[in-house]
Order: structure tokens, then sequence, then C-alpha cells
């Protein structure tokens, strides 16, 4: 069963997201006129 261990807070309204870099540590986020990045401690996975 999934469990929400946070939330991410941004300043506009998120478009999209995708795990990204070498070690998939870091989390890019799309929004309306920015792209934002945040460095994360556990990896996501890769896109299929």
């Amino acid at each position: 069963e999934a469990v929400c261990l946070g939330v991410i807070h941004v300043p506009e309204h998120v478009a999209n997201f995708a795990w990204g870099d070498a070690d998939y540590r870091s989390l890019y986020i799309t929004a309306s006129t920015s792209v934002y990045r945040i460095r994360v401690a556990t990896p996501g996975l890769p896109a299929l």
C-alpha cells in the first residue's frame, strides 16, 4: 500500500515531471514558465 512521504510545493501549476541525471536522483518538474530540479536521497525509476 502506498504511503505519502511528503509534498513538494512549487509556485506554479505543474505540467509534468520526470526523473533524470545518471543516478536518477534529480526530479525535474515542468510548469507553465519554468523547469525545476530537486535532488533527492532515493533514486527514481527511469522512463520506459
